[in-house]
Formats: C-alpha cells, structure tokens, sequence
C-alpha cells in the first residue's frame, strides 16, 4: 500500500507538471493561477499545495524537469577535463540547441520562459536560479579554459568573454527560432550553426585587454 501511495504520489506530482506547462504556455505565467493548473489537471487545488508551496514553486520544478537533461551531459563533459575541449562544447551546443528543437516539453517550457512570463517580483524563480545559471556558465567558461590549457585557443583568449559570447549565441538562436519554429529545421541545421560560430571562436578568440601600464610599455 505504501509503495502505491508513494506511486501515485508521483503521478500526481507529474500530472500537475504537464497541466502547468499548458496552461502557462496558453495563458502566459503571470495570468495563470494554481486554480487554472489544478483545473486542467483535473484536480483540487489542495492537490497543487501538497506538493508545491506556491506558483513560483511549481514553475522552478517545471524548469528543472526539463532542464535536467542538459545539465546532465554538461556535468558529464566537465567530469573529464582531459577530453578534447572544442570537440566537448560542439557536443554540448548541437545537443542543446536538438534537444530543445526535438523535446516539446523542452520547446514549451524555453518558450514559456522566454516568451510568456514577465520577469518581475511577482515569480522569484529569475532570482533564486541566477546562482544555478552561473554555475553552469562557469563550467563553460572551464572547457574553454582547457582549451586554453591545451594550446587549442591562445593564452591571452578571455575565456570569460567566450562564454558570454558562446552563451549569448544560443540563447538568441533559440529566442528567435522559438518565435517561428516553420522558418527552418533547429535539427537539421544546428550542426552548421555550431560550427560556423566555433570556427569564428577558434580563428578570432577574444583576447584579453592589455592593462594600459602594459600598453604604454609597448613598442
């Protein structure tokens, strides 16, 4: 009986996670209420409190359900430095920019958070996942440093103007690919996209700015 319970637990806790991503993404984040969720769910809203304290909650565990893929193969590709860093990050972007372009769920819930909810006091989750998105950006800036490490990019690159630049990227491909999924195939071409922009990366990296004491010691 209690393994049912917990079972059914699940399956409730699921069901509530598929009903917010409709309705977020028909109503927008900020017009939806828990009682439109457990509507769609077709439960009470006394179901959505037993497992989530409050909208925010509901929506930081709908982004980590479909976040938890990508997260996943980055904490796989940082787990072994030693591997080759360029081959590593192309990995890590094709999958990101397939996984969201083949997974609805991921597609809804990028879409949702880039589109249909107003980033405002109103759903803390922006805040409480600025240290989350850090972290994952530091261990892109860390393969790209192995680069560095291992003469693939030049000692002076500024990895952490890689980053953001590798970062920025995706996000402004996906963000407009988003507003018109017909316009072309994320999947089929991806790969091409990837390694126009690693290309741009390996021939002209940024470079570190030289402190003006050292420019003016220059020749």
């Amino acid at each position: 009986m209690a393994r049912k319970t917990k079972e059914e637990a699940l399956e409730t806790y699921a069901a509530l996670l598929d009903a917010a991503e409709e309705v977020f993404a028909s109503k927008g984040v900020t017009n939806t209420t828990l009682n439109d969720v457990a509507s769609a769910a077709g439960m009470t809203r006394g179901a959505i409190y037993w497992h989530f304290k409050d909208k925010n909650a509901l929506f930081q565990a709908m982004c980590d359900r479909a976040f938890l893929p990508m997260e996943s193969l980055l904490n796989e590709i940082t787990a072994a430095p030693d591997r080759d860093p360029i081959a590593a990050l192309r990995q890590l972007n094709i999958h990101f920019l397939r996984q969201v372009a083949s997974d609805l769920r991921q597609r809804k819930v990028f879409d949702i958070i880039m589109h249909r909810c107003e980033k405002n006091s109103d759903l803390p989750f922006f805040v409480d996942e600025r240290e989350k998105r850090d972290e994952c950006l530091a261990k892109v800036q860390g393969i790209i440093q192995n680069a560095v490490n291992q003469g693939q990019l030049p000692a002076q690159t500024d990895t952490w103007i890689a980053m953001q630049a590798n970062h920025g990227f995706l996000i402004g491909l996906l963000r407009e690919w988003l507003e018109d999924t017909r316009a072309y195939s994320m999947n089929e071409h991806a790969e091409a996209m990837v390694d126009m922009f690693l290309a741009g990366l390996v021939a002209r990296p940024p470079l570190k700015k030289l402190l003006q004491s050292d420019s003016a010691s220059q020749p």
